[in-house]
């Protein structure tokens, strides 16, 4: 682990590196506060800190009390190195933000032993910063396909419109469906289904950029947010998807059963006021004319579907909701 020894007075910087180094610290040292505050405030800063209460710059109080002000960062353990015994700058210390402190002349058994109860801690937190991590990705998974759920990203969809309607560049959406699911879980059953489902997420998510996005929208149907891609490029894309795919046989409980997928696009060069619920109806008209053209095809949004759409987001825009018709009411009491 990586500490920090921030000492003015270079025997005591040297007499610490010495130690810490002999113990398997690997140590980076300031001989003042501001060279000390400048490798605390780099991204990969140390966990652990040993900071002189007095020193020129900034002291090692003004250090805590300004760690503690940053949310963002991971927390930094501080042992507060000081010539001050007396119980009142003690408090003051540890109000100031400081974890523990270890008193001049120090005791090297004394520090050894508070430094391994910070490594403790630090250690723990890590911990379950990767638990919350785990967690927080686990609940917007869908547990089935392991791809993001329905919620998840329809928001992902969300932010990656507002980003393209930012920049004015081209954007896509697929949306994709397995062709006679309902008659897979009818003949074969259920865990069939599902081992269907399985295999084809992951078949499709060898087909995806690192920046692009795949979730399961819902039932059979899967949605592809595919940023930065013009109408070449997301027919590409989408024909990559079909033929992952076309009639291999997925493995299942009950045998080996042939699947296909249809999908349905819809690319944009410039998304103007274009919403994300808008481009999810257009995939979707789109993807309903695959099925009609016999199924295990590509569908691109035309024009006219676009523009159908558009127009019915703005009338549903400027139809007068319930508070709007209030106004038309005559009034129940003179105005005042």
């Amino acid at each position: 682990m990586r500490a920090l020894i921030a000492e003015d007075d270079s025997i005591s910087r040297r007499m610490l590196e010495a130690f810490l180094v002999k113990w398997g610290y690997e140590v980076m040292v300031a001989a003042e506060g501001e060279e000390a505050w400048a490798i605390l405030h780099d991204k990969d800063s140390p966990r652990l800190a040993i900071l002189d209460w007095m020193m020129p710059g900034r002291d090692g109080i003004d250090i805590c009390r300004s760690l503690r002000q940053r949310k963002a960062h991971p927390y930094t353990y501080i042992i507060l190195l000081t010539a001050r015994g007396q119980k009142e700058d003690i408090v003051e210390g540890l109000e100031a933000g400081a974890d523990d402190y270890v008193t001049k002349p120090f005791d090297p058994y004394e520090l050894r032993a508070r430094l391994r109860a910070g490594r403790r801690i630090v250690e723990l937190q890590e911990q379950l910063l990767q638990a919350r991590e785990a967690l927080r990705d686990q609940a917007s998974r869908d547990p089935l396909t392991g791809l993001w759920n329905h919620g998840t990203i329809l928001a992902i969809l969300r932010k990656e419109v507002a980003r393209a309607a930012r920049t004015h560049g081209p954007f896509a959406l697929a949306m994709a469906d397995v062709d006679r699911f309902k008659a897979i879980n009818d003949t074969y059953g259920h865990p069939a289904g599902d081992a269907v489902l399985r295999e084809a997420s992951r078949r499709l998510r060898g087909a995806m950029r690192t920046y692009d996005s795949l979730g399961r929208y819902g039932g059979d149907e899967f949605l592809a947010v595919v940023p930065g891609c013009d109408v070449a490029g997301v027919a590409r894309f989408a024909e990559s998807f079909r033929a992952r795919i076309d009639r291999k046989a997925v493995e299942t409980p009950e045998g080996l059963i042939p699947v296909t997928l249809s999908l349905g696009v819809v690319a944009l060069e410039n998304l103007g006021d274009v919403s994300s619920d808008t481009l999810v109806r257009i995939a979707d008209t789109a993807l309903y004319r695959a099925k009609i053209a016999g199924r295990n095809c590509v569908a691109l949004a035309t024009a006219q579907d676009i523009e159908k759409e558009v127009s019915k987001h703005i009338q549903e825009c400027e139809e007068p909701g319930p508070d709007d018709l209030l106004t038309d009411l005559p009034a129940l009491h003179p105005p005042i």
